[in-house]
């Protein structure tokens, strides 16, 4: 199945599922982003990548606002070179509005991993022509608060129904795009990734995640990203 209508699919499975309290405003970029969403996948989605970087879920700066992984608002309009009309969600959480591309907060984990494929690759081209980024999980989980609430968060009963979806959508993108191996940013995307995919014929292996939560993405994520890189046997 070609990505957009994996893609489709995935909207309109995770868009059938409820979530309870502390969960009180659910975000789909897929949806209200769906224009840069899939923009995205028809541009830079092609079979025969090195490595399929898989995240986890949004974040609420990153594709929340612009439907691309790790979306911060800059790297996407100015580097990846989308930008398109972003709607706004059917329920809108009031502290953490939708923007889309006039967003002008910055998504550290964005603004680190784009920045660094900017750095690295200079032409966009260049990079997706060996990788691919994608989320496992669309959704944005927020609570009354604003505070965000990732998918592993979530109750046993859940979380089962929305991983069957994100298993399908993973195996499908994985299945088109054929790459030699599937990287987690972060543990909880290769686990995923081992789990779904374990039969297939792909190497599995993760970097450290961006995230600003993370005390060792603090002291430079770009230079431990790339020695965790190396040992996997990806050369840059």
């Amino acid at each position: 199945m070609d990505p957009i209508r994996t893609q489709r699919a995935l909207v309109r499975a995770v868009d059938a599922l409820a979530f309870a309290p502390p969960t009180t405003h659910v975000y789909n970029p897929l949806v209200h982003a769906r224009r840069s969403a899939e923009e995205y996948l028809r541009r830079y989605a092609k079979p025969g990548v090195e490595a399929l970087w898989l995240g986890m879920n949004p974040g609420p700066f990153g594709m929340a606002q612009t439907g691309v992984p790790f979306g911060e608002v800059a790297l996407v309009r100015d580097w990846i070179g989308i930008e398109e009309r972003v709607d706004k969600p059917k329920v809108e959480h009031p502290k953490r509005p939708i923007e889309g591309f006039d967003c002008a907060r910055s998504e550290v984990s964005g603004r680190r991993l784009w920045g660094w494929a900017r750095e690295r690759f200079g032409d966009p081209d260049a990079f997706f022509r060996r990788f691919f980024v994608w989320n496992y999980c669309p959704l944005v989980f927020m609570e009354e608060s604003g505070k965000n609430r990732t998918p592993d968060k979530l109750p046993a009963d859940e979380r089962a129904p929305l991983y069957e979806a994100c298993d399908l959508a993973l195996r499908r993108m994985v299945e088109y795009l054929e790459p030699r191996m599937v990287l987690g940013v972060g543990k909880f995307a290769e686990t995923r990734a081992k789990e779904v995919l374990g039969d297939l014929d792909v190497r599995f292996g993760s970097v450290l995640h961006p995230s600003p939560a993370s005390p060792l993405a603090n002291k430079g994520w770009a230079p431990q990203a790339e020695k965790q890189l190396a040992a996997l046997g990806v050369e840059l």
